[in-house]
């Protein structure tokens, strides 16, 4: 019977292609499930030999340790050379879509609170 291995719920395509990859060329006996047509279940990698379990866990927590270790060196690097966007930044970058969405969820605010700003006005 086949064993749950890892869910790849919230997993970015390029990991579990990478973790795919991983179980592969070490030689175990897995497949994997496609995430549900309406985002209700997630998707999953599941063991048919439950006696490669151990070794399936090792490997994907050995491939998680490198990715946390090559994104921590990846935002270093960014916030080294200056790279960390500021929402100055975004404004002079697109200053037409800040000013739109700025805008926007000022309406949404003042449309969410008017009713409780107004209660005053409702005997007139």
């Amino acid at each position: 019977m086949a064993r749950h291995l890892y869910s790849l719920r919230n997993v970015p395509d390029d990991e579990a292609e990478d973790l795919q990859q991983v179980l592969t060329d070490a030689g175990v006996d897995f497949y994997a499930t496609p995430p549900g047509n309406w985002g209700i279940s997630a998707g999953a990698l599941w063991l048919r030999d439950e006696s490669q379990l151990e070794l399936a866990r090792q490997l994907i927590a050995d491939y998680q340790q490198i990715r946390e270790r090559e994104a921590k060196a990846l935002r270093q690097q960014v916030e080294q050379s200056g790279g960390k966007a500021t929402l100055l930044d975004s404004f002079r970058q697109y200053p037409v879509r800040f000013i739109v969405f700025i805008g926007f969820a000022l309406f949404i605010l003042y449309v969410s609170t008017w009713p409780f700003l107004d209660l005053g006005g409702w005997g007139d």
